[in-house]
């Protein structure tokens, strides 16, 4: 079977200093590319003006404008088992995660190889000032979907609103059991143990965090159910301890739920949407991984 050749987005921002047509600008800026050069990404669609797409060599540019050229490159950069880059630009990185390896280390002194320590190597092989922050985290089990910034400003700025800037976030799982609800919604309150490093939930307002989570439900065999999750809230380990508390928890789930599933070797947890709004040119990036082919095999 021969390999998919992907690929990453690559964009450049400028911005305008003073009035001038686009065509001389790119010239200018661009460093020796030819007119021809310049006629083939607009005819691509690969300029952008204040966010929306330009196709005129002639459109004329006001000062403060800002001109984003996005080009596709061989994902070559970044060779690594668990981790895939799908987009890049001069502000974030959004990968997707293998299961099996942590967003972040738990501990300052921990030598684990950690997304945040592969992806902070490959940036600094362009530059050595190079960094990258963690916006938000998935478990080490869990696969799919994260985004990293590129500055700390940027990274604090996405954590405080990422409620807001992440407008749809889902995830597929296969779960014990058969969901009898087309779609439902779960509401409880957790509250975590820093001694068993365990999250417990209560369907009463117990001082614990309020979280929420919708789910509908996509097949069902005589054992097992599968459901696509997004949460309206996002606590550590919610949607484990939420699933294991209605009955149905995640397969493969050692920590919540039965544990004694033998059907696949990992936790059937797939973080599989992203919606949000770019922070710097606020386009809406969408981001869209399929459903992992373990997750099927009980269908058939």
């Amino acid at each position: 079977m021969r390999k998919k050749n992907y690929s990453k987005q690559k964009q450049t921002r400028l911005y305008v200093q003073q009035s001038v047509d686009l065509m001389n600008f790119l010239l200018q800026k661009m460093g020796g590319m030819s007119r021809n050069s310049v006629k083939s990404l607009l005819s691509h669609r690969q300029i952008q003006v204040n966010g929306r797409i330009e196709t005129q060599y002639n459109y004329l540019l006001k000062e403060g404008d800002c001109v984003v050229i996005s080009t596709s490159v061989a994902n070559t950069e970044l060779v690594h088992p668990k981790l895939k880059v799908i987009f890049e630009d001069d502000d974030l990185l959004v990968v997707e995660k293998k299961t099996g390896i942590l967003t972040a280390p738990i501990k300052t002194d921990s030598r684990e190889s950690t997304v945040l320590s592969v992806l902070k190597t490959y940036v600094r092989k362009s530059n050595p000032k190079n960094n990258v922050f963690v916006v938000h985290r998935l478990d080490r089990e869990t696969s799919g979907l994260l985004v990293f910034a590129k500055s700390r400003e940027l990274q604090e700025f996405m954590r405080d609103n990422w409620t807001q800037i992440a407008t749809e976030r889902a995830y597929t799982a296969l779960v014990e059991g058969v969901v009898d609800r087309e779609k439902d919604t779960i509401v409880s309150w957790l509250t975590e143990n820093s001694t068993t490093m365990r999250v417990y939930s209560s369907f009463t307002d117990n001082g614990g965090k309020k979280s929420i989570t919708h789910y509908r439900k996509l097949k069902t065999s005589n054992e097992y159910s599968l459901i696509e999750l997004r949460l309206e809230t996002g606590r550590t380990n919610q949607i484990r301890v939420q699933m294991a508390s209605v009955g149905h928890p995640v397969v493969g789930d050692r920590k919540y739920g039965l544990g004694t599933s033998i059907i696949m070797n990992r936790l059937a947890l797939h973080a599989h949407l992203l919606v949000f709004e770019h922070p710097v040119s606020h386009q809406k990036m969408t981001f869209k991984l399929p459903i992992p082919k373990e997750f099927m095999k009980v269908f058939r």
